[in-house]
């Protein structure tokens, strides 16, 4: 199942593909599931209870409506960084024998189309596309072999990371918590449309055309199983919290001379079974 979260005319929405549309509903109409966040902390049936009212619903255009992250407040948004090898190698860092884990705030969120600012405090925007698992069940002490069970599903993150800045605080969270940097969508799909752990798939980003980054989720030091396990045996995660995988080499911070993003500029990640995930850049106003 896939789905996509707008807002129409005031009222938030939800959709489900069905074959090549979409179908959805909006507050306020008769059979309205509810958000996407609401059902997947409802947990049990909700999400496929929630497929079956959309499939049934009129058809939406996407195109004509404002697309929103697939959740947007989120209780933790769980960040790992120098999770391939080739990234940490490429930013001078020895590979961690356990995740590096920085915050991202609900505050810093924008959809698929939004746009990516660059702050007038600094010009280096860099890039960072990732996979995102979604939590869909309470997660407290579990192992690696029941960790994927406690993951609803998938979506896809651009870690715009505000580099001078990140560097200020040892553990980062200046540079990665800017307004208008945290790209998350187009969508959300659900784990058993996908392989287990997205392990094999592919993610491709490009910036202007020119692909910048490529590497497979299963070059991940730590896969989705692990992390899950890991970050639940010291914090509780709670159904909607996120957990941004980590980035492959190819980062603009890392070319020589750097490759920082700049307005007019358009970065899209991609990722196989999930779709891809495009903003254009902009200065702040």
């Amino acid at each position: 199942m896939r789905f996509a979260s707008y807002e129409s005319k005031g009222r938030l929405g939800l959709a489900l593909q069905v074959g090549e549309g979409w179908h959805g509903l909006v507050e306020g109409d008769a059979g309205f599931p509810g958000t996407l966040q609401t059902l997947i902390e409802a947990g049990g049936e909700a999400l496929s209870g929630a497929a079956a009212v959309l499939h049934r619903a009129p058809a939406v255009d996407l195109a004509t409506v404002t697309l929103l992250p697939p959740l947007s407040r989120p209780e933790k948004i769980v960040c790992i960084g120098l999770n391939y090898r080739d990234h940490s190698a490429e930013s001078g860092f020895q590979q961690p024998a356990f995740p590096t884990v920085f915050g991202r705030f609900n505050s810093s969120l924008i959809a698929h189309g939004a746009p990516i600012v660059r702050p007038a405090l600094s010009e280096q925007l860099d890039y960072e596309g990732e996979l995102v698992a979604v939590i869909g069940k309470t997660a407290r002490n579990v192992t690696e072999a029941e960790a994927l069970d406690h993951v609803a599903g998938y979506s896809i993150f651009n870690d715009a990371s505000i580099r001078d800045y990140q560097f200020k605080a040892p553990q980062w969270t200046p540079g990665k918590n800017f307004d208008d940097t945290g790209a998350f969508g187009p969508d959300f799909v659900t784990a058993d449309a996908l392989p287990r752990g997205c392990e094999g798939l592919t993610l491709l980003t490009r910036l202007n055309g020119q692909v910048v980054q490529q590497a497979s989720i299963s070059d991940m030091v730590f896969p989705v199983a692990t992390l899950v396990s890991v970050l639940s045996s010291f914090m509780t995660l709670r159904p909607g919290d996120l957990i941004v995988t980590g980035t492959p080499s190819g980062v603009g911070m890392a070319r020589k001379p750097p490759l920082w993003m700049k307005a007019g500029d358009v970065c899209e990640v991609e990722i196989e079974g999930l779709g891809i995930l495009s903003n254009p850049v902009r200065d702040q106003l």
